[in-house]
């Protein structure tokens, strides 16, 4: 039907929103207030097509777009707001990019627009002119009828140059309500292809509830995010409707804040091993040389963390690192263009799908540099070296000055350290809770508490019972200046014991033996100045002492713990009859047998006074917490300097790999937790992610671009270090104490052995959140990374380098993603997973990428879009990486987009191709590059261009020489 023949009924949705139909001049400014409800909704959104352009050579058809620019008065010049896509060929274009005025442009009705339509004549020179131009007022829109207007184009000299519509979007009304637009002529193209008629679809109204948590307006993600872009899109889909896609890309504060916290912890970790160093006590001078050694090595990094903490702390720039940045030193863990891409689906039957993506630069040390290597080479390199030294070291026997560990043993040492640390922690606690409950006279609490103490005492009793740990006390004890200093009794053996008394030696235990077989996981080494005879005979006599009042100490350990008990159900026991004595059958029992009573009551139980218990457990208390410090200090020492003695030789190379990949791991993280709240927030609706989550973890996909071939090959084996250590870190979500936004930021604590990230949400969000994720269950996460390489530097690893590393880290993370999958099939049903359009199951996809895996083709990119589809499937977190996260990055994530739309919204095939080049040159990443480098233009030039797949090169007139 015609405008004029349309129902008045249709209005443009910012005009629903207002709730009113009525235009008077008092109720018109209500109509650009916008949606309160969901402020990613612009107050104003209109579509343009044009028709019948004419050019002054009439031998050609017009390659055109249409710039828009507005002007509200009093302000007397005109601001240029919004451009559309070119489109080539046709004297009738169709544009698929709306023009959006959101709460921020602060229109009024009185805001004049101007569409200026240029004809382009040379896309890659950028060589354009006006061809004509029309203006019309907000207020004209808004009272025209069916809020659409046809006005004449016309050139500077006045002449008509074609016509355009401007069509103002509408909502929540009937399908069946439709108004065309100008029809494209039969026979019209789009980029050489035929365009599929959209004409109704343009006007087509939907219905739709936000679904999507605002990037603009949602609590938790505003405290994190904050520099939205947004560009709106209107895309024909294959059964003649419309799909509206909202395309926004922000920043994170994260980017700054998770830094400075993590290269603190890294500061406290690296102090606190300075000090257990120190606190190792006197040690022989060839000893004590290798220790002061280390500690210079140490404190060399220290300072390095120190200053840049400095750094962080004083940095005032915007919240992400422009690509420009990515090797200054002061900024280096910080990741390189962190943002985050979504893109908001809604189509006219109601359903409102969003999907994130976070595109981040490789996470590699670009301050460091890469003329020697990655961090997959610096780790085999220190392994190699550690293997030598241990080789060496078995080779020279007892006589040699130094002491190699198994790495298996290293891993034990650091294990045990953690494991001493905690137990001690919680020991020390349930005593102090013990004593409490004392006080208190609460016999529940007191038996609930003595059971868990009991239970914690013993698992640090069984900890320190190790042949390991047992090895290293003995080589911490040769180690110190004399040997003899130590023939007087230990304070351990006597006044620490709970009986006053050195305990006698529990059968059932026995020590272990001081002379270890060849395959033990340690060997002794004597006191290095020591080779004669005699002395190591003197040696050997001492080893059997310290050893036997090692187990002394452990022993004493269990025998105040077994005091505390006794005396406790002591107490409980009286306390029992106590409280029975009001009943006639305890009381003649009682009568009957008074002296058996007396006989087993201590003289301290009869006492009646309110604090008795606490007086009488007191002491027996301060006895299990001084023995249990003595075991547990003399443990950690002893596993420090074993810690000491496999590091001394490879020291300087060992900090120097770890800075590195302390450096990677910092960026790599970062990106994590700005996904892991991107998708909490998101599915807080989805019952079967939330299970998916508390149960086999989150899966995280990172997609890399690198090649194979000069510095990127060094900055792929960094990622794919990054990448997998991610394994070493879990998430716990709290209830945030306010809603301020620092309250609501994430929290970091841990070392290098495990980095926990507490996820702070607001009450009325953390209430909908499962139990077990309420009640701070830590979830895991599975970090997954496929590389495939693109660019020309790719072409040259192909024909004279090689593909290794790529094949290597696909094969390794393709069984990371079988396993998780694997895993989920076990404890998880199938309507865990989102819905899918299409027709390839999970395991036939996964059994596709398997293949292609393991095939032998030049920069086969299906690995990556069915890697994609896979973590998309899984419910899984998508990152996207390639050196700079601009270019490339950016050709990737729109195909990505594109293909989402086709496979999942039934975007219209024949505008595929028009939808992709319309993102590349009118989305949010074309003004990535602006924020990055201060030009629209990504860095390729045509000569790289012919060596990329044809789906990843971006439209004539985006790309340039650019710095990147």
């Amino acid at each position: 039907m015609s405008g004029k023949q349309r129902s008045p009924r249709h209005r443009p949705w910012s005009v629903y929103r207002a709730n009113t139909f009525d235009l008077s001049a008092e109720m018109m400014g209500l109509t650009l207030a916008g949606n309160n409800q969901d402020p990613d909704e612009p107050v104003l959104e209109f579509s343009v097509a044009c028709s019948e352009l004419v050019t002054p050579a009439m031998d050609r058809k017009p390659t055109s777009f249409v710039a828009v620019s507005c002007t509200t008065p009093p302000q007397a010049f005109w601001t240029k707001h919004a451009q559309t896509e070119i489109i080539e060929g046709t004297s009738n274009p169709i544009f698929l990019s709306s023009i959006a005025f959101f709460q921020d442009a602060l229109i009024t009705q009185q805001t004049q627009v101007k569409l200026s339509v240029y004809d382009v004549k040379d896309r890659s020179q950028g060589t354009m002119y006006m061809l004509g131009s029309a203006m019309f007022s907000v207020k004209e829109l808004l009272q025209d009828k069916h809020h659409r207007l046809h006005l004449t184009l016309r050139s500077t000299e006045n002449k008509r140059v074609g016509n355009i519509t401007i069509i103002a979007w509408q909502i929540e009304e009937k399908r069946d309500q439709r108004t065309p637009v100008a029809r494209l002529q039969r026979g019209d193209t789009v980029n050489g292809r035929m365009v599929l008629p959209v004409d109704e679809s343009l006007t087509e109204s939907m219905g739709i509830k936000s679904k999507s948590s605002s990037l603009c307006k949602d609590a938790l993600l505003k405290a994190a995010f904050g520099g939205v872009m947004s560009r709106t899109y209107r895309f024909p889909t294959t059964d003649g409707n419309h799909l509206r896609i909202l395309e926004q890309m922000a920043e994170s504060i994260l980017s700054l804040h998770i830094p400075r916290q993590f290269v603190k912890l890294l500061l406290e970790e690296d102090a606190v091993r300075v000090c257990e160093l120190e606190e190792l006590g006197e040690l022989s001078p060839c000893w004590e040389n290798l220790r002061r050694q280390i500690i210079t090595q140490y404190q060399t990094i220290i300072l390095t963390y120190q200053e840049t903490i400095s750094d962080l702390h004083e940095y005032k720039g915007p919240s992400f690192k422009s690509s420009t940045l990515k090797a200054e030193r002061k900024l280096e863990f910080i990741p390189t263009n962190l943002h985050i891409q979504r893109m908001r689906v809604q189509g006219e039957s109601g359903y409102d799908r969003t999907y994130d993506v976070v595109t981040i630069g490789a996470p590699a040390a670009h301050h460091q540099g890469f003329k020697g290597c990655g961090l997959r080479k610096l780790l085999h390199k220190l392994e190699e070296a550690r293997k030598h030294t241990y080789e060496e070291e078995s080779c020279a026997g007892s006589g040699s000055k130094g002491m190699a560990y198994l790495p298996q043993d290293v891993a034990k040492a650091k294990e045990l350290i953690g494991q001493i640390n905690t137990l001690k922690t919680q020991v020390c606690y349930y005593t102090e809770r013990l004593s409490r409950a004392a006080k208190e006279r609460s016999a529940n609490a007191l038996e609930r508490t003595l059971a868990i103490l009991t239970e914690k005492t013993r698992q640090l009793v069984t900890v320190c019972d190790s042949k390991l740990l047992s090895s290293a006390i003995l080589a911490l004890a040769a180690a110190r200046p004399d040997l003899t200093q130590h023939s007087t009794p230990s304070p351990s053996s006597s006044s620490l014991s709970p009986s006053s008394r050195s305990p006698s030696r529990s059968p059932s235990r026995q020590p272990p033996s001081p002379s270890r077989p060849a395959n033990s996981p340690s060997r002794l080494v004597g006191h290095p100045d020591s080779t004669e005879g005699n002395k190591s005979k003197r040696a050997s006599l001492q080893a059997d002492w310290h050893e036997e009042e090692w187990e002394k100490v452990w022993l004493n350990v269990d025998k105040s713990l077994e005091c505390v008990i006794q005396r406790v159900d002591r107490l409980l026991q009286r306390d029992k009859l106590q409280s029975d004595s009001s009943s006639e059958d305890v009381f003649l029992l009682a009568n009957e047998e008074p002296s058996k009573i007396k006989k087993e009551s201590s003289p301290e139980v009869e006492k009646t006074s309110p604090g008795e218990w606490s007086e009488v457990l007191y002491p027996l208390l301060t006895t299990l917490t001084d023995c249990v410090s003595l075991m547990s200090d003399k443990a950690k020492k002893a596993m420090v300097f074993l810690l000491m003695q496999d590091s001394a030789p490879t020291i300087a190379m060992s900090l120097t790999m770890q800075y590195r990949r302390d450096v990677v791991f910092c960026q790599t993280m970062t990106a994590l937790i700005c996904g892991f709240i991107l998708k909490l927030r998101n599915s807080l609706c989805d019952t079967g992610f939330l299970r998916q989550l508390h149960t086999i973890g989150l899966l995280v996909q990172y997609e890399g671009l690198l090649s194979t071939y000069g510095e990127e090959l060094a900055m792929l084996e960094d990622m794919s270090v990054g990448v997998t250590d991610l394994r070493n870190v879990t998430f716990k979500v709290t209830q945030a104490t306010s809603g301020f936004s620092p309250d609501m930021l994430p929290v970091i604590t841990g070392n290098r052995n495990g980095f926990n990230v507490r996820v702070q949400m607001p009450g009325a969000i953390f209430d909908t959140l499962p139990r077990e994720i309420q009640n701070g269950m830590l979830l895991r996460v599975q970090p997954v990374l496929f590389n495939v390489g693109i660019n020309e530097q790719q072409t040259l690893a192909e024909k004279f380098g090689d593909t290794w590393l790529q094949e290597v880290i696909n094969m390794e993370n393709m069984a990371r993603l079988s396993s998780y999958y694997d895993q989920f099939k076990e404890v998880l049903p199938e309507d865990c997973l989102p819905r899918t359009r299409s027709s390839t199951s999970l395991p036939e996809l996964l059994k596709l990428l398997s293949q292609n895996v393991n095939a032998k083709k030049c920069k086969n990119v299906e690995i990556l879009w069915q890697a994609a589809e896979v973590c998309r499937r899984l419910n899984g977190v998508r990152f996207t990486s390639c050196k700079s996260a601009k270019d490339r990055t950016a050709m990737s994530l729109t195909l990505e987009q594109c293909q989402i739309l086709q496979q999942e919204h039934a975007l219209a095939p024949q505008v595929f191709y028009q939808a992709l080049d319309c993102m590349r040159s009118e989305g949010c990443r074309r003004e990535n590059t602006m924020k990055n480098v201060g030009c629209r233009k990504y860095a390729f030039n045509s000569l790289q261009l012919k060596a990329f797949p044809k789906q990843y090169r971006p439209p004539e007139g985006t790309y340039g020489k650019v710095e990147t």
